[in-house]
């Protein structure tokens, strides 16, 4: 059997001009990340990331601790987070309904980070329940299904026997591989999907079309440190 290791980016940069780029934390995760899979004896024979610069950048620095620098990140844009803009776009004025002060908190999200979570975890909660969702919003469904065709692609590209691959994504990413394999609900995957730390690694063992999941959601490239400062989730 082979291994796909889906690994989230670094933390990102919340608040900032540009939210797709890595703090300076998301750098320190990412190197220790590839340094603690490196000391663990860990040899990928391919690496893959969506086409998010968070994720690319969480991949090269992941691949410098890794002590392979020359791994080529092969990009494949099915890996990239949901758009977390349409689905605010979409569910803002029901959630505005039942958050005071949520435009205050949105535009300061990097000081107001619980808040900002609690609007966001209710317009997702609001766009995974919904049966019809606007136009201008993809499904979650649709997510799930695009996420399936990235990894049957990489699975297809790395067939032999003992392959160690690496995905380098987002947490969303994580979630609908997730529930593809375990088919439970959207809402109990996004009960997890809330848990998923950055840096954070799953293990998906496959073989020919079939995937099942060994591991999910481990830290301990950032637990052994034990500077809980280093945890987060966005």
């Amino acid at each position: 059997m082979g291994s796909i290791y889906l690994i989230r980016h670094g933390q990102a940069s919340l608040g900032a001009a540009n939210y797709d780029e890595l703090s300076p934390l998301g750098v320190r995760q990412s190197q220790l990340c590839g340094e603690f899979l490196h000391r663990s004896g860990l040899r990928l024979n391919a690496c893959y990331a969506g086409d998010l610069r968070r994720q690319i950048d969480t991949a090269r620095h992941c691949l410098a601790g890794m002590r392979q620098p020359e791994t080529e990140i092969q990009i494949d844009s099915a890996f990239n987070e949901y758009h977390s803009d349409q689905v605010m776009a979409a569910y803002l004025p029901r959630v505005r309904e039942q958050i005071a002060d949520t435009d205050y908190y949105l535009a300061n999200a990097g000081q107001y980070r619980k808040e900002f979570q609690r609007i966001f975890s209710l317009a997702v909660t609001l766009w995974i329940t919904d049966d019809n969702p606007p136009q201008a919003c993809p499904s979650w469904q649709s997510y799930v299904d695009q996420v399936a065709g990235g990894l049957q692609r990489v699975m297809a590209a790395n067939n032999g026997s003992g392959q160690n691959i690496a995905i380098f994504a987002s947490g969303g990413t994580i979630t609908a591989a997730v529930q593809l394999i375990t088919q439970m609900p959207a809402t109990s995957a996004f009960e997890l999907n809330w848990q998923i730390v950055n840096t954070s690694v799953s293990r998906l063992q496959y073989r020919a079309d079939k995937l099942s999941l060994a591991a999910f959601n481990g830290q301990a490239h950032l637990d052994i440190h034990q500077r809980p400062e280093w945890i987060s989730y966005r």
